[in-house]
């Protein structure tokens, strides 16, 4: 399945209350904070299973990071964009900075 498929697939099953307005965006960006949970299932990593990735604990966190995917599409749309355009034009500014010799460092405008 390609970015442009699943943000299709994704936006069929989007039911939240402001749809296609600016509580849609809010929405859709507060529920990023389930790359808390990535987060969480990381940390027991290194917690409960002596730093190894059992499979158990792998396929939890793949779950949890289609859950960011689905909002990830959803604000996409919100935004009027594709998780397509965004891939590209992500991609184009790391090659850029790779260009540049700027990967390392912080800040946007890099």
């Amino acid at each position: 399945m390609d970015f442009d498929t699943y943000q299709t697939e994704a936006r069929k099953t989007a039911i939240y209350k402001g749809k296609d307005t600016a509580l849609g965006i809010y929405y859709c960006a507060l529920g990023l904070g389930e790359a808390g949970e990535i987060q969480g299932k990381v940390k027991k990593i290194i917690r409960d299973d002596d730093e190894k990735v059992t499979q158990s604990r792998r396929l939890d966190i793949i779950k949890e990071m289609g859950d960011n995917l689905w909002y990830l599409a959803n604000l996409a749309e919100e935004l009027g964009t594709s998780l397509n355009r965004i891939a590209i034009e992500n991609i184009e500014k790391l090659k850029s900075r790779q260009e540049r010799n700027m990967l390392k460092g912080d800040g946007d405008n890099r």
